[in-house]
This record gives structure tokens, sequence and C-alpha cells, in this order.
């Protein structure tokens, strides 16, 4: 020990170099091995280049999706910016509601397996192209950004829990004199250094509380997951419903040009007869307006086919089709088990349940700021009884002490102040969830009367007008070809038949778009909720 003072006190400064140079590389050391590779580390900044054009991601890379028309056109739920009438919310029953959101995955699992009800069938158009609506759905949410975005959102809040439950890094320090005449002195003799380490303890339950605050953030990310994915279902949905729509309009106006043929057929006979050559003209320029209808229909349908190959993100080439007959008449949903599931189903009303819960976390933090938090010390000190010693009873044995300290939470204002905000906080969040509760039951009101008016109307067609239409062509037909009956009457009852089998098409689509909306505002599978 003699030897090695008297070597620290003949190159003081080349130690204390030595020593700051040892500390840092005990840093280093203690540094995570992989975080060097990181952006921002000093090994990167050592070992960087400059970027080449053809470095690019694959998160770059990867094209993203146009938002879709039938998407922005879908359901969205508004958000409130006032607060509701008084509370009389069980919130108890809204943060025990948090633990069902802990992930997405439950949630995902009900709408991969979501009742497609509004289709009878659905056959594949190719084995490369998606075309059962219920693989198209899968398909969007594994591989639609926002929703990916959204689930490492949840990741990477999850991660912030260990971070805000474990302590402070500890300080190392080292305290020297390099100018021996002025160095500490004391009866053991002179001080050439004093190594210390400190550690800041909070109080304990101020870890705990940490932690819950940071879990209920994850838990809010995770209802924006089961948010996410319900838009995109109901995006999907529509914009496959616009798809069919194409297709049947498309089909509807094949079916017509035959009946515009047999009407220039019927045109011709009654002019062989001494009719008019205006009525095959007449004829003749009804099927040259289906040709027309036909061309924007067309357009139509690629539009739809790439609105959807935009949400599952589908090569060009590869577009999804729809086929077979939309299924809507058992379509009857029933408005008090939607609302009674939508307050259970809702992620906005389970992320809101989650916010409660994080306040009160945030509230119970804010009460533990009166408790100190403690400091705690190790020390070490060098001491030197060669040279330059003041004590004549100097024996050179080094000395090692331990420290304590408490923090002086006095400041009662500042304390109190944060209580209350957090207080306020969670009560505005409580009247918000209890405002977006009304919000949805209106919506689902609404929602249940578009979808019964709907399918009222649907029967309506069906069972009466389309019937009638029919048999007042056949009969202006046979009138027609009688001379009983002029051109312009058949002409118009035609078009009649027309427009009401091209409304039978769109309120069935209408009445199916509507069910999606309904599934999204409950937020859960909907087939047990229609009688």
């Amino acid at each position: 020990m003699t030897g090695k003072v008297t070597k620290i006190e003949k190159e003081p400064l080349d130690w204390a170099g030595r020593s700051l140079f040892h500390l840092m590389v005990l840093g280093v050391c203690l540094a995570n091995p992989g975080c060097k590779s990181h952006p921002g580390s000093m090994f990167a900044v050592r070992n960087a280049r400059a970027p080449v054009p053809g470095d690019i991601s694959p998160a770059e890379a990867a094209p993203s999706p146009q938002p879709s028309i039938i998407r922005a056109a879908s359901f969205r739920i508004e958000q409130e910016s006032e607060g509701g009438r008084e509370s009389g919310i069980d919130r108890d029953a809204s943060e025990s509601k948090v633990t069902e959101i802990e992930d997405g995955s439950e949630v995902r699992n009900q709408l991969v397996q979501l009742s497609v009800t509004p289709f009878a069938g659905v056959a594949n158009d190719s084995a490369d192209s998606i075309t059962d609506l219920h693989s198209l759905i899968a398909q969007a949410l594994s591989v639609h950004p926002r929703i990916q975005a959204a689930r490492e959102r949840v990741a990477a809040l999850n991660n912030r829990v260990p971070q805000v439950t474990s302590l402070d890094d500890p300080v190392i320090g080292n305290t020297f004199w390099p100018i021996h005449d002025q160095a500490l002195q004391t009866a053991g003799g002179r001080v050439g250094h004093q190594f210390s380490l400190a550690q800041k303890v909070p109080w304990p339950e101020k870890l705990i509380a940490r932690g819950l605050v940071a879990q209920r953030e994850a838990q809010v990310a995770a209802a924006e997951v089961a948010k996410a994915e319900r838009e995109i279902v109901e995006a999907v949905q529509l914009a496959y419903y616009e798809l069919w729509l194409a297709d049947r309009l498309i089909e509807i106006v094949e079916e017509n040009q035959e009946l515009v043929g047999d009407l220039i057929t019927i045109a011709e006979a009654r002019y062989k007869t001494g009719g008019s050559q205006q009525d095959i003209l007449r004829a003749e320029m009804e099927g040259d307006k289906l040709d027309d209808q036909l061309i924007s229909l067309s357009r139509q349908k690629e539009q739809a086919r790439a609105d959807l190959g935009t949400l599952v993100r589908q090569p060009m080439h590869l577009m999804p089709t729809a086929f077979e007959q939309l299924d809507t008449d058992n379509i009857v949903p029933d408005l008090e088990l939607l609302v009674a599931e939508a307050e259970q189903c809702n992620p906005s009303l389970q992320g809101l349940a989650a916010e409660i819960a994080r306040d009160r976390a945030k509230q119970t933090l804010a009460c533990l700021q009166q408790y100190p938090d403690f400091q705690l010390g190790l020390g070490y000190s060098i001491i030197s009884d060669d040279q330059n010693v003041i004590s004549p009873v100097a024996n050179g044995h080094d000395n090692i002490n331990f420290s304590i300290g408490v923090s002086l939470p006095i400041w009662r204002d500042k304390i109190n102040g944060g209580v209350r905000e957090a207080a306020h906080q969670r009560n505005s969040t409580i009247h918000l969830r209890e405002a977006e509760r009304d919000r949805l039951r209106g919506q689902l009101r609404r929602q249940v009367a578009s979808a019964y008016a709907a399918k009222e109307q649907l029967e309506l067609f069906r069972d009466r007008l389309i019937p009638k239409t029919e048999q007042t062509l056949e009969i202006a037909t046979a009138d027609y070809q009688g001379k009983k009956a002029d051109f312009t009457d058949l002409i118009e009852t035609y078009r009649e038949l027309l427009s009401y089998q091209v409304q039978v098409a769109r309120v069935q689509v209408t009445l199916a778009g509507t069910t999606a909306q309904i599934e999204r505002t409950v937020g859960c599978e909907s087939q047990r909720f229609f009688r």
C-alpha cells in the first residue's frame, strides 16, 4: 500500500487521468451490447457511412395504400369535446373491463371469425385472387399498415413498464487533490482520492404506481388497435359491397339489353303492319343508353376493385372480385341486444375505461409525492502517510463510509395541486365516457332505424312494385302489338322496371352496409344480434 501511494504522489495528474479513463471504460462495459448498432450510439457514429440511393428499408419500399373512397365514407365515431351530464357510471365496473383489452388478440379473433351474414355464398374467381369476404377481412387485418402501426405502439408502451419501474442509474465518482500541500488532511494522513457510489431510491410505492400508469397507457393503445381493426373490417365490407353492386348492376343492364332487343323486334313487327319507324329508333336508342351505362358500370367496378385491393394490399393483377347474391332477408337487428353489447365491446368505451383506470393510477402517484425519496451512498478514501502529512499520528489506513439522505417534500402547494389536477382529469374522463356511451346509443338507434327502413323498402320493391310493373309491361306489350297502346307507354313501363331493379340492388347494398356500420359501432361479432 505504501509503495502504491508514493507512486500516486509522484504522478498525481497522470494517476487522476488514468482513474477517469478507467471510469469511462467501466461505463462503456456496462452498456447494453445490443445498443451498439443503434444510430445514436458512439459505435454507430464511428462506423457510419453516407446513405446509398439503393439503401431502402422494406418498410420504406412497401407502397402505402391510398385512402379508399369507400373507407372515407365509412361510419366514423366523432370525438366529444364537451363533458357529459353528471356521471352515474359504475366506476369499478368500468375499470374491471380494462383487463379485457391487455392485447388485441381476443378482438382480432372475433374479427377474423366475423360472420359474413349478408352473403349466401361466395365463389372463387381464380386460384390467385381472393374472392372470399372472410379471407379478405383476415388479409386486411394481417397486412394493413395502420393496424400494424397501432400494434407496434402497444408493443412500445409495454416496454415502457420496466423503464418506469426500475431505479435510476447509480452514480460513481472520484474526488482527488493533485496538489499535495492543498489536499485534505485527516488524523490518519493526507487524503489522495475519495471514491463515491450513490444510488437514488424513490419511495417504494411510487415505482409500483408508475408501472401501473404505464400498463394503463398500453391498455389504452390496445383499445386503439381494436378500434382500427373495426374500421378496417368495415371499410373492407363496404368496398366489397360496392364491388358486388357494380357486378349486379352490370348483370341487370345485360338482362335489360335482351328486353330491349325484344322491344326492337316488336317495334319492327309493328312497323311492317303500318306502325311508325320512330318506334324502332326509340327502342334502339334505349339499347344505346344501356351500352353507355355498361361503360360507366365497368369503370365503377374497376374503381371498387382498386379500393378493395388497396385495403388488402394486393397487386393490380390480383385484384379481388365479388360474386353470388347478397342475402339480406334475415337481417333484423335487435336494438336492445346491440346497445347492451356495445357497452361491453365498443373499443372507444374500452379505451375510455382504460383511461379512467390510468387517471386513477396517476392520482395515486400524485398522492405519493408527499412521501420522501432516499439517497444511499458508499465512499472509499485513500489515505497517505509518507509525506506532506500534518498529523503526527498518521497511519495511512484507508477509510470507508456510508451515507443516507432523504428528500423533504415540504412544498405542499405543489403536491396538493398535482393531486387536484389528477382528480379533475379522472372526472373529465368519466364524463367523456358517459357522453360517448350516450352517443353510441343514439348512433345505434339511427342505424337500426335505417336498417328497418331499407328492409321494408326492399320488401316493397320485391313483393309489390316489381311484380306489378312486370305485369304492366306484359299488358303494355300486348296492347302495343294489338295497336291498343302507344310505344311511349311501353317505353315508360320498361324504364320503371329497370329503375326498380336498380333500386333493389342499391337497397340491398345499403342494408348490408348498415349492418357493417352496426357491427363497427357494437365492436363485437354481430350474428347473435340479428333475429
